[in-house]
């Protein structure tokens, strides 16, 4: 049996006539009428009623056709969907996100690929540090990671989307809070929040990096995994931070942003598995990149 058999049976009886029917399939009738008797042989019933006008459904016929229907549209709505896949309008797809970007660049992606992607699902994880998202991308958990390099990891493709500047945020009652602008160098002495260490964060090195540039190692008393915790804690009068300049977005009362003298910045990056080839993906990263 095959597909061609369930659509010359359905025409035949939706049209009650073998005449019209082999019009609507534009095939002579003979071959026609010879395609629904070896059907009807496979399957060991009689579908048809044939008269010398007009052809009934049998009761099994009935049966067969609604099943039939099911089976081409089925077959119709899957060669829909691959195809749908192969050019990147369907899928699904997992973001991971580094806080900085979670309050600027992700917001813009996810409403673009609602609005040019409908039919792909989009899921975004939670605010999640470099080398977390490295780590989750080699396992399968997201497709995605809007992350800051450096990301040394062969399996994975890097490109980066933009460099944001550092600037500092302190509590809104702090001396420093009065200037409009401030140098590395002015924060020597002071409490700092940061973003954990040992490995677990690109910020954690970037900020000690920049500070020792400035002559002083950062009096480090509290370290925090993700960045609304940390700019809480400057809410709180715990210290300073030196964040990337997205993390203003993020209005917490009590804290003041400034910019910083020079051009310390940080690069923002968008990291997948470098065999992944999945054409929604491509599409998502086109997406991506008229964003920035």
């Amino acid at each position: 049996m095959e597909l061609r058999h369930l659509r010359y049976f359905v025409a035949v009886a939706e049209e009650r006539h073998f005449g019209r029917a082999a019009a609507r399939l534009h095939i002579a009738q003979p071959p026609l009428s010879q395609q629904i008797r070896q059907l009807e042989g496979e399957l060991g019933v009689q579908l048809l009623r044939r008269t010398t006008r007009r052809v009934e459904l049998t009761a099994a016929g009935k049966a067969y056709l609604d099943r039939a229907r099911q089976i081409i549209a089925a077959v119709s709505s899957a060669a829909g969907e691959a195809q749908r896949v192969a050019a990147g309008l369907q899928g699904r797809l997992v973001i991971g996100c580094v806080g900085s970007a979670t309050y600027s660049l992700l917001p813009q992606l996810v409403r673009t690929l609602r609005e040019e992607l409908p039919d792909v699902e989009v899921s975004v994880q939670g605010e999640m540090l470099a080398p977390d998202q490295a780590g989750a991308l080699l396992a399968g958990r997201i497709d995605l990671g809007l992350l800051r390099r450096p990301v040394d990891e062969d399996a994975l493709r890097v490109r980066t989307l933009r460099a944001d500047r550092l600037i500092v945020a302190v509590p809104d009652g702090h001396r420093l809070a009065g200037r409009s602008r401030l140098r590395l160098r002015d924060l020597a002495g002071e409490d700092f929040v940061i973003h954990a260490g040992g490995g677990r964060s690109v910020m954690h090195d970037a900020v000690r990096a920049r500070c020792r540039e400035a002559g002083f190692e950062p009096r480090v008393r509290h370290e925090v995994a993700e960045t609304s915790t940390l700019v809480t804690f400057v809410a709180a009068g715990l210290g300073v931070a030196v964040v990337p300049e997205p993390t203003a977005e993020l209005l917490v009362p009590g804290v003041a942003y400034r910019p910083l003298t020079g051009r310390a910045t940080v690069e923002l990056a968008a990291a997948t598995r470098a065999d992944d080839e999945a054409p929604h993906l491509h599409r998502t990263l086109a997406v991506l990149a008229n964003l920035v």
